[in-house]
């Protein structure tokens, strides 16, 4: 029975942790391909620039991916605690994000990031126990 509960909430941990990290990933790649704002919207005009915006499949993927996430938290918020929820999606999600940025994003994520990220993976263990 623990173990089916622990399996629970490692799901939805898990869902809210993939959708908010796809979501990350779409809308910030979306933002490169479309350029600088400022210079869209004194080319084009504030509507040209949400124009531009609304305009992206990467940003509108994003977005729905974010909508996901937000609904995964909330049915998980329903059914689990707090306390573990809330600082395990909210650190694993810097986690998946610093590892995403490496590597689709092609960002140069350096050692004190990638050290932060060990050292929340073990917060996050701890606080499962």
């Amino acid at each position: 029975m623990i173990v089916q509960h622990a399996a629970k909430d490692a799901l939805m941990i898990g869902a809210v942790v993939v959708t908010a990290t796809v979501g990350d990933v779409m809308i910030a790649s979306a933002m490169r391909s479309i350029g600088d704002l400022d210079e869209i919207r004194a080319r084009s005009g504030i509507f040209g620039a949400i124009r531009a915006v609304l305009g992206s499949t990467r940003f509108v993927t994003g977005v729905t991916f974010m909508a996901l996430s937000f609904f995964s938290l909330l049915f998980a918020l329903s059914n689990a605690d707090l306390s573990l929820i809330a600082p395990a999606t909210a650190s694993l999600t810097f986690v998946t994000n610093a590892v995403a940025a490496k590597f689709f994003l092609k960002e140069a994520v350096d050692r004190r990031r990638w050290i932060a990220a060990v050292l929340v993976c073990a917060g996050v263990a701890l606080i499962t126990r």
